[in-house]
Parts: C-alpha cells; structure tokens; sequence
C-alpha cells in the first residue's frame, strides 16, 4: 500500500467523523478566526454596535420612517457593491461603477420621457451597461490595462456622457421617471400581508437550504456541523427577519409631522398618512441576492472566479479560461451599476451629477467593509447587504445625532476611519492566513 493511498484513506476517517461536538465545533470556529479567517464577523459586529448606539441616543431611530428611509438610503450602494463584489474578487477595481450607474438612470429617464415602454427603457439601459463592461473587460484582459487607468478615463468620460444625455431633453436639473412601477420601488411600500409572507418564505426557504446541506453532506458521509449551530442559525435569521418585518408593520410614523389640506375652502390641519410594510425594493434586493450568491457559491462559474481570484497563473494551468472569465466581470458589474442607477433614480430623480460625488467610494466601502478582501479570492454577495447598511446606518444616524453645520465632516470621518479599519483587518487578516497556512 502506496504512502499516497495511506493518506488518502486517512483523510477520508477524518471527514466522515461528524462533528456532533458542540466544543470541538467552537475550537475550530476560533482556530479559523484566529488564523484570519474572519468573513463578515467584524461588519455584522460593526452594525450591532452602531444600532445599539444610535437607538440609546436617538429615540427615533427605530421609527417606521427613519427604517424605511435607511432601507432606500441603503438600497443603491448595496446594488452597486453587489456588483463591484465579483471584480474586487478578482483583485480588480471599477472606478467607473458610480457613473456608469448615472448613464442607466439618465438613458431609462430620457426614454421614458419619450414615451417609451418602462420595460424597453430598462433592457436599454441595461443593454448599454453591459456594453461598458465589456469594454472595459476586453481592454483589461486583451491589451493588459490596468483597471484602475481604464475605469478611472471612462468614470470621467462617462459623467460627459450623462450630461449629452439629459441636455437631448433640455434637462439641467432633476427629470423624475414618472412612471408607477419604477417610482414605487423607492416610494411605495408593500402590503402588510405580502411583507408577512415574504418574510416566512425567507426563513422557510433558509431553513430548507441548510437542512439540504446537511443532508447531502451526511449523504456522502461528510462532516456536519452540531444541531446547536443549525439551530441557532435559523432561529437568528427567523428573529432577524421577523423581527424587522414587525417593526416595519407595526410603527405608526413616530415623529411625523401632520401636513395641511383644503376642505370646503378652508386650511385643516390633517394626520400624517400611515406608514406600514416594507419598502418594494427589498424583495429586489433580495432576489438579486440569491441568484447572485447562487452563481458564485453554486456554479462552475462561481468556482472560476474564486479561483482566478487566488491565482490567476494556477486557474489559467488548470484549463480555466481567465480572460473570459475577468472579462465576464466587469459585466456582471457594470449591468448591475445600471440596477443601481435605477434604483437611485427612483428614490431622487436623475440630473447631471446622479451617480458622482461619493456614490462609488461608499459603493467600494460597502464591500469591503462587508468582509471582501481588496487583494482578491475572497468575499460574498451578502457582504455587500451587510456592508451597505454599516455604511447607512452610520451616515443616517450621526445625521441625526449631530445637528450642526459640521454634520456632513463628521459623517465622511466616521465613514472613512470605518473604512480604513476594515481595510486594516482585511489586510491583517491575510497576513495571518498566510502565516497560518490557510491562505
């Protein structure tokens, strides 16, 4: 017997042990920790704290209408940092992401200003974002330009290109869709029954998944981690997810201001109107959530990408076609930009500056600070979500917290030295894997 199939059989002894031991399966937990394998551990640590310090020192914070308006303050960057998620696994970068977001919502704008169909506006306006991917794929994998050079010429570029587009309509200022399906995703919210639904069709389907899992990897005589653990992973998503969907039903517009109408003649002061259920672009989010995590989790594809991601030199001598894939990228990301688009401009119209300013840097921000490594092969679609809403809470709370002139500076330092701390971790944290072998 060969020394090759002695420790092929030993391995195979060790992976068909279960893991029943609820300590042996926290030793290993830390042990990955500790050797910098962190994944989203820090943002989700990040958020909790941060929402426990804003709802001690701003009793509206867990009004209907401040979750409300941070689900849609959110809602564009975490789209946009769905997107940049799968270039950053490739240890790239798309500084063009933020206009190319800008040139969507102004091409669906101006079509529908002409009286185009919504549906035909958007497959337009997807149809050109995934023409800029390619672009800039073809001239990073083909003619070996940096991303950063050639993202960094069209976000300049593309902003020009956003300004010929709304000049076409005269259009200086802010130029509304106008349209019901488009405008509610931003401003309408679901009905309470089909939020409820929704939300037990997310803990149901969650459930399912990680039962499945357990069950195939029994099945093929794998290791399985303790009941505990499957258990306390669904019932936190059941409490996370219901727990939200019953604030979002049950707030009656904590702090809203009465409004004024004209009855028979006269100014009455009326009640504010009622606010319950959840924002419409939620689902959308989390549609474009699971068929994203699905491709990169579930697909030979996926596979790919963490794999070009780790090495490049490797994939291409394993027989993966790298250039297809990198090109493959800056697709899926540039398309998903023109979603983001979309969804900004529901929330505040398009002008000449949508999708400039800060909207890429707070995009990239969220990712990373969600757990995707800057330096490639490693990340999740989920830490986008996760990352995004650190990033939200952080700029609607202290906007709330800090009424002064000086409340925009406090609100880009916080963001900033976030950040750079999780940029530091993320760096730390591939050092340590190096060292520890598990990078």
């Amino acid at each position: 017997m060969t020394t090759e199939t002695t420790t092929a059989r030993d391995e195979l002894a060790l992976a068909t042990v279960p893991t029943s031991d609820l300590k042996s399966f926290i030793g290993g937990y830390i042990t990955r920790i500790r050797g910098g394998d962190m994944g989203s551990l820090p943002a989700v640590a990040a958020l909790l704290v941060l929402v426990l310090i804003f709802s001690i020192f701003d009793s509206g914070f867990f009004s209907l209408s401040n979750l409300s308006s941070l689900t849609t303050q959110a809602a564009p960057g975490i789209l946009l940092a769905m997107g940049l998620v799968f270039v950053l696994l490739l240890g790239e970068i798309d500084l063009s992401a933020g206009t190319t977001s800008g040139v969507g919502a102004g091409i669906i704008a101006v079509l529908l200003f002409h009286q185009w169909p919504w549906p035909i506006a958007l497959l337009v306006a997807l149809a050109v974002g995934a023409l800029i991917g390619l672009f800039i794929g073809v001239m990073r994998a083909k003619l070996r330009v940096p991303s950063f050079v050639i993202t960094l010429a069209l976000f300049l570029g593309l902003q020009g290109v956003l300004i010929l587009i709304m000049n076409t309509v005269g259009s200086s200022g802010a130029l509304s869709y106008h349209q019901d399906v488009l405008d509610a995703i931003e401003n309408e919210l679901m009905p309470l029954w089909l939020g409820w639904t929704m939300a037990a069709l997310v803990v149901l389907g969650y459930a399912a998944i990680v039962l499945n899992r357990i069950r195939g990897r029994r099945s093929r005589g794998l290791a399985t981690e303790p009941t505990a653990v499957t258990a306390l992973k669904i019932g936190t998503t059941a409490v996370v997810v219901l727990g939200a969907t019953f604030l979002y039903s049950l707030n009656q517009n904590s702090g809203a201001t009465p409004g004024v109408a004209t009855v028979d003649g006269k100014l009455v002061q009326v009640a504010p109107p009622t606010l319950q259920g959840i924002p419409w672009v939620v689902p959308m989010i989390l549609v474009l959530v699971l068929v994203l995590a699905f491709v990169l989790n579930r697909t030979r594809y996926g596979r790919h990408i963490y794999a070009v991601g780790g090495n490049d030199e490797a994939a291409r001598r394993a027989g993966i076609r790298v250039d297809a894939v990198r090109i493959s990228v800056f697709v899926i990301c540039s398309t998903m930009a023109v979603i983001s688009g979309l969804v900004l401009g529901s929330q505040s119209g398009v002008s000449q500056q949508t999708g400039g300013g800060n909207t890429l840097l707070l995009a990239v921000g969220a990712a990373v600070v969600g757990g995707t490594s800057l330096f490639g092969g490693k990340g999740k679609i989920t830490d986008a979500v996760v990352g995004g809403l650190v990033v939200a809470v952080i700029i609607n709370g202290m906007s709330d917290l800090i009424q002064s002139k000086n409340n925009a500076a406090w609100q880009m330092i916080v963001t900033g030295a976030v950040l750079a701390l999780a940029a530091t971790v993320d760096a730390l944290s591939r050092r340590r894997a190096g060292a520890s072998g598990l990078g």
